[in-house]
């Protein structure tokens, strides 16, 4: 695994487990299964209903909770009463601390729900802030209100919708940048997977059609956190630090955006 330096002062690794479509028993299996083989980094939200299945999925791999990157999301229904919401993640967890809360979505109130995860840093129940679905545009007004600076955004980005220019800025302001859909996103995994592009350039390098696209947000800096229950991808998801992308394939698959972006935010 590596891991990325985040603004201030932590490490995150750079592959993690994106848990959106996990529940019930097949959460907990797959979490505990996930952190068997070598993961680190989990990703849940309050809106995915979820919480505590992650976190029986750490108690029952046996790793210790000090080596787990933990990563859930604030939704704006609960910005209004965020440091309530903040205690009632950490109960449904049973966890002392989560290592990043991000908040899901800008909205009207989000400034103060950060204010209340700020104070949630000073007060050693979250490690650091993070935000999600925040854009040049949101993220300059949103900086201007805040004290703590977030150390990751996540955005949509995938071959069909790259956002360069985006990504570049939000870099240089000293973000991990970090995708929640990597291979295309919910209905459109396939048709990404099976390009003609993507297809050869995996052929090229003996390795599967996600693990190249995968291995190319590493190449751009990007973090990435693909779901799966299957230990086949997991494990897969992992082999992505054994080999590179030359300047020719970076060139082909920059060819590939179509800002087809495949959600709303």
């Amino acid at each position: 695994m590596q891991h990325v330096s985040l603004n201030n002062g932590m490490t995150m690794p750079s592959v993690g487990l994106g848990t959106y479509s996990l529940r019930g028993e097949r959460c907990v299996e797959t979490v505990s299964l996930a952190l068997d083989l070598g993961y680190r980094l989990l990703d849940t939200a309050s809106l995915y209903e979820n919480e505590a299945e992650v976190a029986q999925g750490i108690r029952r791999s046996g790793v210790a909770r000090d080596k787990i990157f933990l990563t859930t999301k604030l939704y704006p229904p609960q910005y209004a009463k965020a440091a309530a919401a903040i205690d009632a993640a950490l109960k449904r967890m049973g966890v002392d601390y989560i290592d990043m809360l991000m908040l899901h979505h800008p909205a009207g109130n989000d400034v103060a729900a950060y204010q209340a995860i700020e104070t949630a840093i000073a007060a050693g129940k979250v490690r650091c802030a993070g935000i999600s679905c925040y854009y040049r545009s949101e993220y300059e007004t949103f900086r201007s209100k805040i004290g703590i600076k977030p150390v990751v955004v996540q955005n949509e980005i995938h071959p069909y919708y790259q956002d360069t220019d985006n990504v570049r800025y939000l870099q240089a302001q000293g973000l991990i940048v970090q995708t929640w859909y990597p291979l295309g996103g919910r209905g459109y995994t396939g048709k990404l997977l099976s390009d003609a592009t993507v297809v050869a350039l995996a052929d090229k390098h003996g390795v599967s059609c996600a693990q190249l696209i995968l291995r190319w947000d590493l190449e751009r800096g990007v973090c990435v956190i693909p779901g799966s229950s299957s230990r086949e991808h997991l494990q897969q998801n992992l082999q992505i630090f054994a080999f590179s992308l030359d300047d020719e394939d970076m060139q082909a698959l920059a060819a590939l955006e179509r800002r087809e972006k495949h959600d709303w935010y």
